[in-house]
């Protein structure tokens, strides 16, 4: 089997743009990945037009070598642009590995640990009233994992931290009061936080009120976590930025976080991710993917969730109060879909998701970015 054609298709799904890729091979097996990297898609389908230039009449079978080749093939080698692309190439030739042995991808992982992929979900208003009942919501309809978001000041350009902890902070107890001791309650700074301000927001938390927090300051220096780390005894759900076990390595062994935000899609595919998963279970570190895109994605990171023990809750962003703002069946006619609030781990040979190309090729790119927050002083801060 060779691998023929890799085609790119960047378009607006939903509330953002999506990059998919789709790998075609001279048996008429093709397999589907998808990029990570959000708001800089041309960026990757450049390092992947280059990449097709050698890939085309490869054996897709041997995604590991190829892993290495596409990684080690630059004097430049690694960073989040290129370990997308690689991601997405990767992911796809899984698929197509899954499809050509007519077993699913986690049999290439090593088998099944869970029948059910469990899935935490947001209430994605600002912390008050509506959040409180949205999470009630999420309760009733059995979610046992909810995770909130802090406050706005207002306005899409303007995020002042110790605005938003003021604000955060009262209703994060709350929430703690309203909801029980038997959800897991966990908090999304998306890092806009210093280490002074993520410790003062820590410290406002009586004992046992969130179960983790997630980003709460940037990833960079792994010894500002450390710092961090000294200030509060909240778990910290970090490393959805990471693109490389090399990048998880001082996390990792340094014991700095305890719930690992892997995302698939950036990490470079199930070739890196699988690495990253066994070095975490040596560890006691357990997976908390990221999944902020769509059926790709989320098929890619349920079957590495079956296939690894170390695993707590999957990202959904398709819940009683969220929404993806699409028709997903359109777009993919075959994907995996929630039961309540699990995955069912599918049987299906591959990845157990298809796309409809003709929509797809119908669909535009559109320019869009984040959010260029500011501080009310003028200066940038951290979307």
């Amino acid at each position: 089997m060779k691998i023929t054609a890799i085609h790119c298709f960047a378009v607006w799904v939903g509330l953002r743009n999506q990059l998919l890729v789709k790998v075609e091979t001279d048996e008429g097996i093709y397999g589907w990945g998808e990029s990570g990297l959000s708001g800089r898609e041309r960026a990757v389908m450049g390092a992947i037009d280059h990449y097709r230039e050698f890939l085309i009449g490869r054996d897709p079978m041997r995604a590991g070598a190829l892993w290495q080749e596409l990684y080690r093939s630059q004097y430049f080698e690694g960073g989040r642009v290129l370990t997308a692309a690689i991601g997405a190439i990767d992911i796809a030739l899984y698929d197509i590995k899954g499809k050509a042995l007519g077993v699913p991808v986690y049999q290439l992982l090593g088998g099944k640990h869970r029948d059910r992929v469990p899935a935490f979900a947001t209430a994605p208003a600002d912390p008050g009233p509506e959040m409180i009942e949205q999470a009630k919501q999420l309760r009733e309809a059995g979610w046992t994992c909810i995770r909130f978001v802090p406050a706005e000041q207002g306005s899409k350009d303007i995020f002042e931290p110790r605005e938003s902890i003021a604000k955060t902070a009262p209703w994060m107890v709350r929430a703690r009061e309203e909801l029980g001791e038997e959800v897991v309650l966990g908090i999304d700074y998306h890092h806009r936080l210093s280490v002074a301000e993520a410790a003062s927001f820590c410290q406002k938390m009586p004992k046992g009120t969130l179960d983790f927090i997630e980003e709460p300051i940037r990833d960079e220096t792994p010894e500002a976590y450390e710092a961090l780390r000294k200030m509060t005894d909240i778990p910290f759900a970090i490393g959805e930025e990471f693109s490389s076990k090399w990048q998880f390595l001082p996390y990792v062994e340094r014991d700095i976080h305890q719930f690992n935000r892997i995302d698939i899609c950036n990490v470079g595919g199930f070739t890196e991710a699988m690495k990253v998963a066994g070095w975490s279970e040596a560890h006691y570190v357990d997976l908390m993917p990221h999944n902020p895109l769509g059926p790709i994605c989320t098929a890619a990171s349920i079957h590495m969730a079956a296939a690894v023990p170390n695993f707590s809750w999957l990202e959904c962003r398709s819940s009683p109060v969220e929404q993806l703002g699409f028709d997903a069946a359109e777009i993919f006619p075959v994907q995996i879909r929630l039961d309540g609030s699990d995955y069912v781990v599918p049987d299906t040979p591959g990845l157990g998701v298809d796309v409809d190309v003709d929509f797809v090729r119908r669909q535009d790119f559109r320019f869009s970015e984040p959010p260029h927050l500011r501080k009310r002083d003028g200066s940038y801060t951290n979307w």
